[in-house]
């Protein structure tokens, strides 16, 4: 199993943006994406009355009305700033990577059992995955905890044929507000949610009110970024077609979730967002290093990691392609790029790593 560090870092740690280099300031000021004008005003009306009549069946109206597609993907039809696929392909990537982060960081974060533990008479403990994705993890918490409320957000309904009767389906832009859940859950979950939120220190600060006295929040991002071995950011020379490819695509796709106004650098602020905020208490910071591809060899602890993030790799270049398309790049480029990140994914032979960072932590019982 891969280790997981426990860093003690201060509300003052460092953040990717203390150390770009300057061929990485001038490729972002450089990077010119024909977004602003297309970014269309959020529709209220589009957003699940909460708590009842908000389930779901997902008809195929309601389908339609969830999707668009472009560059040969499904994507929601609600927001502009997240634009990573939200059909069946990507629900099945998804599926795959819930497993190995289970397999690597654990089923649940060590306070939720005792967090939605049916000791309180008179209260129903509820939980909240914000960007449920797939529902992989909000279907098993509702399983595990069937005395719980689950409730499912996302801009698409959840696609599961099996949810459970403690469990539904709401569609919403977080980005909107969450006003209409305040202190109504015992737990807020999300994961790799940055790209579609236009504020994630707020969003934070939201979580807040949403949590009942001794909540537990459980958040787990990634930077859109690669690093070396020696876990230093890798950043590409703007104008220059060279490798390594993987990072430079990398590169392109944080660049275009900035410009679509989403927070890809979110993951390197967490701790410190948590730490500054005086609601939260007992703050556990994780950092995981996770291989791009399987460069190690069978029977190496870190085998069956690198192998599963190498096929999630391959499946994400392709799940960026209508991000990055979107943006403006020319497909010829998007194609090349996304053919030789390929291949060097393939062939292992280039030694690179993803940063996840996860926090957790308790709403205090006294503010």
């Amino acid at each position: 199993m891969p280790s997981i560090t426990v860093v003690p870092l201060t509300p003052g740690l460092m953040s990717l943006t203390d150390y770009k280099s300057d061929d990485e300031s001038d490729a972002l000021s450089d990077f010119s994406l024909s977004v602003a004008s297309s970014v269309t005003s959020y529709d209220a009306s589009m957003r699940s009355a909460s708590p009842a009549p908000s389930n779901y069946s997902v008809t195929s109206s309601i389908r339609a009305q969830s999707y668009r597609h472009e560059y040969g993907r499904g994507l929601n039809n609600y927001s502009e700033v997240y634009r990573l696929p939200a059909d069946d392909e990507e629900f099945e990537r998804l599926d795959k990577q819930h497993h190995m982060f289970k397999f690597i960081m654990g089923k649940y974060p060590p306070p939720l059992p005792e967090v939605l533990k049916d000791d309180i008479p008179g209260e129903t403990k509820a939980c909240l995955d914000l960007g449920c994705g797939s529902g992989s993890w909000i279907l098993e918490c509702a399983r595990d905890f069937p005395h719980c409320q689950a409730v499912a957000v996302d801009l698409v309904p959840m696609q599961a044929t099996n949810i459970p009767p403690n469990c539904r389906s709401e569609v919403d832009d977080i980005n909107l507000g969450m006003q209409h859940f305040y202190g109504d859950f015992n737990v807020v979950h999300a994961r790799l949610i940055s790209s579609g939120i236009r504020d994630y220190h707020g969003l934070i600060e939201q979580v807040v009110q949403v949590l009942r006295p001794g909540g537990l929040v459980d958040f787990l991002e990634f930077d859109f970024r690669c690093y070396d071995e020696n876990h230093r950011p890798i950043f590409s020379k703007p104008g220059v077609m060279e490798g390594p490819w993987l990072p430079r695509w990398m590169s392109l796709l944080n660049m275009a979730v900035r410009q679509r106004g989403g927070s890809p650098d979110a993951s390197n602020m967490l701790y410190a967002w948590f730490m500054q905020n005086p609601a939260y208490e007992d703050i556990v910071y994780r950092e995981i290093w996770l291989p791009t591809a399987a460069i190690y060899p069978p029977g190496h602890p870190d085998y069956w990691i690198g192998k599963v993030m190498g096929e999630d790799i391959q499946a994400f270049l392709k799940s960026g392609r209508p991000l990055l398309l979107g943006s403006g790049l020319q497909e010829s480029l998007v194609d090349e790029l996304q053919q030789r990140a390929h291949t060097e994914v393939e062939e292992a032979r280039i030694v690179t790593f993803c940063r996840v960072e996860s926090v957790y932590a308790r709403k205090r019982v006294q503010l």
